[in-house]
């Protein structure tokens, strides 16, 4: 707190051990005026510039003070405050605020599974499994991880599944094309075909392509197993590992522009 000196204005910290030690009077140690220091007491300094505080005058009655802190019990050994908890013990408990409908959390007792549900949600999931998997039944059946796992459960079941197909293990040995010797505007084309696959795969469909010498195609046409193979024997057990097949194949002359042939497997 701070208090000033009416007579030469000067300024001092004061705290509340001055004030009650001389009741409310000090010296001024400038001027040596003695003072009330109430009648400018105050708790902070107005913002600068500033040259007198503001002095209060001398009331008639006594302020009366109306918020206690502390009232000390006649006994010394317990002293109890003003706001301990133990008096709002005796009032009347507060109550708690009301949650409405919307916010309420409905709990229901969890209902016991019925069997027949989850049998019939099982047999939902086989069935959408079985559905994928014919779906993708060409890529599993030449899958290199999947097939020898069909093998062996298909050999368990006893059954049977098609021969794996992979061209990238078929290798064109020898190629040839001539006119056909009895059919006229006709040609032969042949070719020599080897599986070097590990396994034994079906005969691929083949497309010929003929070209003139700028590259451009003049015919093309793909021949399916059955078209070059007479043998259905073969047909049915395919191409074994490491065996050569010879293909001949029989297509209408496109003109003398075609000079140009090419096989692809499919």
């Amino acid at each position: 707190m701070y208090t000033q000196c009416p007579e030469c204005l000067t300024i001092y910290k004061v705290g509340a051990n001055i004030l009650s030690e001389g009741h409310g009077s000090a010296r001024c140690g400038h001027c040596a005026a003695v003072f009330d220091m109430l009648r400018s007491l105050t708790e902070q300094l107005p913002g600068e510039p500033f040259q007198q505080l503001e002095r209060r005058g001398n009331g008639d009655a006594p302020p009366q003070l109306t918020v206690p802190a502390l009232r000390p019990p006649r006994n010394p050994q317990a002293q109890v405050s003003l706001f301990d908890p133990d008096e709002r013990q005796r009032g009347t408990p507060p109550k708690r605020p009301h949650t409405p409908a919307f916010a309420r959390v409905h709990r229901t007792a969890p209902r016991a599974r019925s069997w027949p549900w989850t049998l019939g949600a099982t047999a939902l999931l086989l069935s959408l499994i079985g559905e994928l998997a014919w779906a993708g039944r060409s890529e599993l059946l030449d899958d290199a991880h999947a097939r020898p796992l069909l093998d062996r459960a298909c050999a368990t079941l006893g059954c049977r599944l098609p021969l794996r197909h992979d061209p990238a293990q078929l290798r064109l040995l020898s190629r040839d094309i001539r006119p056909h010797p009895s059919v006229p505007n006709a040609l032969i084309i042949s070719a020599t075909l080897r599986n070097d696959a590990d396994f034994a795969q079906a005969f691929p469909a083949v497309e010929i392509t003929l070209s003139d010498l700028d590259e451009n195609r003049i015919a093309m046409r793909r021949f399916q197993p059955q078209e070059y193979l007479g043998d259905s024997r073969s047909l049915g057990s395919g191409m074994q590992p490491g065996a050569t097949a010879a293909l001949v194949f029989e297509v209408a002359d496109p003109g003398k522009n075609a000079v140009a042939f090419e096989f692809k497997f499919l």
